[in-house]
């Protein structure tokens, strides 16, 4: 239905799945907490800078969240907006530190957002979420805001709106130089960042063999619930009308009277095996 599942975008060449999953959800709350979400996120952002440059935030940080998600969570099926929704979020906050000059009470409002951002994250250790999809729309938000979100100073639009034949005030530039270093290199980040990510994950990487400690970004197990980080690769074997499976991250077997089970039965059997 268009769920990401990293087996079907590797090895079937689906990659349009990086982007619809951003359009589905995993049940009714998971719907109406993601559009209440956007709607307190998305009504300020879209107010100032309009809905074109907002629903780029949205769009290509979803994008995002959906590529770091595949390079390390590979073996579940992943659905849902919260890494546009973080994007958002991650692009309110470099709107705020690029355009600091222009803010009044900019040390509260960068303490709030970064309160809400390490809230956020932190209830994303808990079991069946997909953190590795905010971090990446975060990052992703984080840097568009640089590109997207950049304000003139108020000296250079006073000085447009100076009346004719008023004296003319010297020559002032529309950004300051910190903004164009911003600007730059959050643009290179980006470009350089997503194609990194698209090569590797078309060419099958799996992150978590780098990193043995970063599925802990996801899911910390406790007393109260367990994180399945186990691989979900099975050794299958026939014989008539019997499929063996053996769960090579658990080493569970078991067997299944199916007569010519296509690929996608056996990976959903396995996904249930070793889940």
């Amino acid at each position: 239905m268009g769920a990401l599942d990293v087996s079907k975008v590797v090895h079937g060449g689906q990659g349009w799945r990086l982007i619809t999953c951003i359009w589905l959800h995993a049940g009714v709350v998971h719907l109406l907490i993601n559009m209440l979400c956007l709607l307190f996120i998305g009504i300020r952002l879209e107010q100032e800078f309009g809905f074109v440059r907002i629903g780029l935030v949205y769009l290509i940080s979803g994008f995002g969240g959906s590529l770091m998600s595949a390079l390390f969570i590979q073996s579940n099926i992943s659905v849902g907006a919260s890494g546009a929704l973080f994007g958002l979020i991650g692009s309110m906050l470099s709107e705020l530190i690029t355009n600091w000059s222009l803010y009044a009470n900019k040390v509260a409002a960068l303490l709030t957002l970064v309160f809400v951002i390490v809230v956020n994250l932190a209830l994303g250790i808990l079991p069946r979420v997909d953190n590795f999809a905010h971090i990446g729309g975060l990052i992703s938000g984080f840097l568009l805001g640089f590109v997207l979100f950049i304000r003139p100073q108020f000296a250079w639009i006073n000085q447009r709106r100076a009346a004719a034949g008023q004296q003319a005030a010297p020559v002032k530039r529309k950004h300051k130089t910190y903004q164009y270093i911003l600007w730059l290199s959050a643009a290179i980040m980006l470009i350089v960042g997503f194609t990194v990510a698209i090569v590797l994950l078309f060419r099958g990487y799996n992150a978590n063999d780098h990193c043995s400690w970063c599925h802990y970004l996801s899911c910390v197990p406790t007393k109260r619930w367990k994180c399945n980080s186990s691989p979900t690769y099975c050794t299958t074997t026939r014989h008539a009308n019997t499929l063996n499976l053996t769960c090579e991250g658990t080493g569970i077997h078991r067997s299944y009277i199916i007569a010519d089970a296509s690929q996608d039965k056996i990976n959903q059997l396995c996904n249930q095996l070793c889940s």
